[in-house]
């Protein structure tokens, strides 16, 4: 063979290497594009339960309070049917919604109580659009059998007046803030003081959950990570004193108005009820 001969073959050999591997990248692409990041916690107290999609167990002996690592879904419509612990899939479900999970969402089921304690589950659309340098994204759920609620952060209101199944979100100077839930428009303190850790480039999201009536009332966090700005490395400021001069928005200045309703999740999310 030739030296223009064996180059040619060469060529064609690496040629026909890239054109495989680009092949596969983009097959891989494709299949994490179709699918959805999804997490699910249980906020029922006092009842461990299986979750199941369709007549298939998603997660065995859910424990109240327990929030999943984020798992990832494929595309598409879920029967999500929530029996008590050892009772699926062939009895009657607790809590049953289809689902659909569209391509590209990250979301956060949440099996919960209603405000008047009848079990219920909702999705949320966690917002994981950039950061600006040196803040943090705080969300409020509100998913407890308990009347509206305002949230505080080093004493003074943050969300005001928030409602079960609603949602209160904005951005803040990233530091660590004492947190508590107290009864809308009172200094009636129904949970915490908590310390919340808001990292630079994260959105944490705090759910208010459990029963007032029954006095188990609760907080839980997730945090959702990778939504810097550039540049990185902002400094963000001394803890606790940061987040109350937030330059950008103030915690003071946050209120109903940064609501994000569980409707606006519709938009990724439509839930609908199944035939029972």
């Amino acid at each position: 063979m030739n030296t223009r001969v064996a180059s040619a073959s060469v060529a064609v050999g690496i040629a026909v290497t890239l054109s495989v591997t680009a092949g596969a990248a983009s097959a891989q692409q494709r299949a994490a594009d179709d699918q959805a990041t999804v997490s699910v916690l249980h906020g029922v107290p006092g009842l461990t339960v299986d979750v199941y999609a369709g007549d298939k167990e998603l997660i065995p002996d859910f424990k109240p309070g327990t929030l999943t690592d984020p798992m990832k879904l494929d595309a598409g419509s879920y029967d999500i049917k929530i029996f008590k612990d050892g009772e699926g899939p062939d009895g009657s479900p607790a809590i049953e919604k289809t689902v659909d999970v569209p391509a590209g969402a990250n979301a956060t089921l949440v099996a919960h109580l209603t405000a008047d304690g009848k079990p219920a589950l909702d999705a949320f659309v966690n917002d994981t659009s950039k950061i600006p340098a040196g803040k943090a994204r705080l969300t409020v759920r509100h998913v407890a059998a308990a009347p509206a609620v305002d949230v505080r952060a080093e004493g003074k209101p943050v969300f005001e007046g928030l409602v079960n199944p609603k949602e209160a979100k904005g951005e803040v100077a990233a530091g660590t803030v004492s947190a508590d839930v107290v009864l809308a428009g009172t200094d009636t303190v129904a949970i915490g003081p908590a310390k919340l850790d808001l990292a630079e480039g994260t959105n944490t999201v705090v759910y208010a959950w459990g029963s007032a009536d029954d006095k188990n009332l609760q907080l839980k966090t997730q945090s959702i990570t990778g939504m810097h700005s550039a540049p990185g490395g902002v400094p963000a400021g001394e803890t606790g004193a940061a987040a109350r001069h937030n330059e950008g928005l103030p915690l003071g200045a946050l209120s109903l108005g940064a609501v994000s309703a569980l409707g606006a999740a519709g938009l990724l999310f439509r839930l609908r009820h199944s035939a029972r």
